[in-house]
């Protein structure tokens, strides 16, 4: 007897950098929870994205400008994510950076128009008349053709019922192919849409429950329905705008909703159907649905894309624009001008600015081990906390990629779970940003183009964190001391000061005693007329 090795299934799924992110991990108070829904951390910033969220939820926020602004590493793409994963999928949500409206192809207001409209929902609601049964017995049956050049045809008989009734249908052979795609047997409840012919199939039906002794996990039972089989239904499709643009902007335009090359859309096309959908709302046929529009990295658009930005937002169909930077003041981008962010102060005043701060110990550890359990990596304690050392004195982004890095190399020598000795040859085989930077620094004169004097001051400007820490330590010290001996002398002028008035003051004293008496000696007048005068004078 020959046993063969049974494979664990593994997961297809690419894991992603928010690929946890499953919310914004809020309580029915908006407040926020530890960790929740893939969040950690950040409590303040997810509340006011939970405040934002319900109003999106409820209508009451479209054409507002949010921006999520902190340091690198503290979690605004999360944010962000967690606000998409919270909206659902009809709430359409478009994720762009500041980078990709600059194209050769098309103009950078036609990027930003096309992303606004890509992110504005229609909901279009219309009534079908469908078929819905459940399947009590299929009959196919072949039969040829007087004429012998073609194929054989299928027809057949299906029975449908619901609780009230029950129904004979003739069918022909496109109907039968539908069938046997959906892969249709007694038992089943489907729903038959009459203008398209679609079949769709709801569930087994639970009268035939017991029929079965084993089932498919995705099977699930329904009831068998009542009424009519014949119905009206009414049937909600959401569409965006720039789905209906691209449609409408050339023949054959739904074929560039799949190969993405839509092209520059001209104005007019836009116009006419804005009035059309408006024509819809009156009639109660569509109804606007405000989106989400996610700019990351916003500080790389320039002046003009900011200008459009402001006339834009005051628009009558404008969705949610969610705006992320790490930049603090800096120039704006087309201008010499330095603003906060490097965002116009003018869009600035038209946004509700909602802070990150960097994350705490507590924060990195948590963050570290559900990254872990997400790759689905062993990590030892003294790891973690080697870890957590190494995002607090480097980044975030660089400890996280470490673990995969970390267990490749334990799997490399059957551990089960990573240490410290796989984390340390991973972090002397792969540079951060600060030891790459002292590097550069330290051997700059061997790289080409790499011939600045070494006090210029753009290699100043790439010195370590920690050495300019330090500078402006000293440089503190020295201030100090300074203001300490400036003091001192301060006063030792101000002791000599007094010291002279004071000796001034007893001179006086004993001048005056000394020639006050002789002002009554009679025997020399003119001794008795200049002893007055020095005395009135030292008096």
């Amino acid at each position: 007897m020959k046993l063969e090795e049974v494979k664990d299934i593994q997961k297809i799924e690419r894991i992603g950098a928010h690929s946890h992110i499953r919310g914004l991990g809020l309580n029915d108070c908006l407040d926020a929870r530890y960790c929740s829904e893939g969040m950690i951390g950040q409590m303040s910033a997810r509340k006011a994205a939970g405040i934002v969220l319900r109003m999106i939820k409820e209508g009451r926020i479209s054409g507002r400008a949010i921006l999520l602004a902190g340091q690198p590493g503290t979690g605004k793409t999360a944010i962000a994510m967690g606000i998409a994963k919270a909206l659902g999928e009809d709430t359409p949500f478009t994720h762009i950076s500041g980078s990709e409206v600059y194209s050769l192809e098309m103009s950078k207001t036609e990027a930003l128009t096309q992303a606004f409209r890509r992110s504005i929902g229609v909901r279009v609601k219309e009534e079908s008349e469908v078929i819905e049964g459940e399947v009590v017995e299929i009959e196919i049956e072949r039969f040829q053709e007087k004429d012998a050049t073609t194929n054989n045809k299928k027809v057949g008989k299906m029975i449908l019922k619901t609780t009230e009734m029950e129904t004979l249908y003739d069918l022909g052979n496109k109907m039968i192919e539908a069938l046997q795609k959906e892969n249709i047997t007694a038992g089943d409840v489907i729903c038959i849409d009459k203008g398209t012919g679609k079949i769709t199939k709801i569930g087994k039906s639970f009268a035939r429950s017991k029929d079965y002794d084993a089932m498919d996990p995705n099977t699930h039972f329904v009831q068998c329905p009542e009424g009519e089989l014949q119905k009206r239904k009414e049937v909600v499709h959401t569409v965006t705008l720039h789905d209906i643009d691209a449609i409408n902007s050339r023949t054959q335009g739904f074929l560039a909703l799949f190969s993405g090359d839509t092209g520059e859309i001209k104005n007019e096309i836009r116009e006419h159907i804005d009035m059309k959908i408006n024509e819809w709302q009156e009639d109660e046929k569509a109804e606007i649905v405000p989106g989400v529009l996610f700019i990351d990295e916003v500080h790389m658009l320039d002046i003009e894309c900011f200008s459009y930005l402001n006339r834009a937002l005051e628009s009558e169909q404008s969705p949610i624009v969610i705006m992320a930077t790490n930049r603090g003041i800096t120039h704006i981008r087309g201008t010499d001008y330095k603003a906060p962010h490097g965002i116009p102060l003018d869009l600035l005043d038209r946004t509700l600015i909602i802070p990150t701060y960097p994350y705490k110990h507590e924060d990195i550890r948590k963050i570290l081990e559900q990254r872990a359990e997400e790759e689905d990596v062993e990590i030892d304690e003294f790891a973690k906390e080697l870890l957590c050392k190494i995002a607090s004195e480097s980044s975030l982004r660089y400890s996280l990629h470490l673990i995969t890095l970390a267990n490749l190399v334990a799997k490399k020598r059957k551990a089960t779970e990573v240490t410290v000795q796989d984390v340390r040859r991973v972090y002397n085989l792969f540079i951060d940003v600060k030891r790459s930077t002292q590097y550069l620094i330290e051997y700059q004169n061997e790289f080409m183009f790499s011939e600045l004097p070494k006090d210029d001051e753009s290699v100043k400007d790439q010195e370590s964190v920690d050495e300019k820490r330090e500078n402006q330590e000293k440089k503190q010290i020295v201030d100090k001391g300074n203001a300490n001996e400036n003091m001192s002398h301060y006063i030792y002028r101000l002791f000599i000061y007094c010291f002279f008035c004071i000796s001034i003051v007893q001179i006086n004293k004993i001048f005056y005693n000394f020639f006050h008496p002789l002002r009554h000696c009679h025997n020399s007048p003119q001794l008795v007329y200049i002893c007055s005068n020095i005395t009135n004078i030292l008096s």
